[in-house]
């Protein structure tokens, strides 16, 4: 037997206090494991959305190196781009703008690209295969990306190109463009 005050007066209890101590801990252990057991919950909704979409790089710069406008042959060379799609873009239509100095006539069915340097030019095109069809700005005149694999991966697309020969008022000079290739 155990003897506590309580206030100024002193009481004595009759009953053994480690046993009381063990009820209250056994009646605490019960409301805990039925607070426990009655846990709620709640679902997460992950979610995410894609676009349909496909972008385009440069791979390779089109390098015509030397042209000498006097020996009268075409030069040819090739250049390549990187094209990834998502998988659900079927076909899509590359085009190449008619570069920053197009020649008078020119359109986006038929462009009539120009190399410049200081005020000079030198006619060149760009084309979708060896057969030389004339790779333009339109969809009509755009080159075809087959993305048939699906894969969502870059895939290179080639493009030919040709200096026109016999192009015999050119004086010397570094000579260049830029044209936009858009999907």
């Amino acid at each position: 037997f155990r003897s506590f005050q309580i206030g100024r007066g002193r009481i004595v209890l009759r009953a053994k206090v480690d046993a009381v101590a063990r009820e209250v801990l056994h009646l605490l252990a019960g409301e805990f494991a039925a607070f426990a057991s009655g846990s709620n919950s709640a679902s997460l909704a992950p979610s995410a959305n894609i676009t349909s979409n496909c972008n385009i790089s440069v791979k390779t710069d089109i390098a015509f190196g030397a042209y000498d406008p006097l020996d009268g042959a075409v030069v040819s060379t090739t250049g390549a781009l990187t094209v990834a799609c998502t998988s659900d873009v079927s076909n899509p239509v590359i085009t190449l703008g008619q570069g920053s100095h197009a020649d008078s006539g020119s359109t986006n069915a038929a462009p009539l690209r120009r190399l410049a340097s200081s005020g000079h030019f030198l006619s060149y095109g760009l084309y979708q295969d060896s057969s030389d069809t004339v790779w333009g700005n339109t969809s009509q005149t755009g080159a075809t990306f087959d993305n048939s694999a699906g894969d969502g991966l870059g895939h290179d697309v080639t493009v030919y190109a040709k200096i026109a020969a016999n192009q015999h008022s050119a004086p010397a000079g570094s000579y260049s463009d830029t044209v936009t290739a858009t999907i």
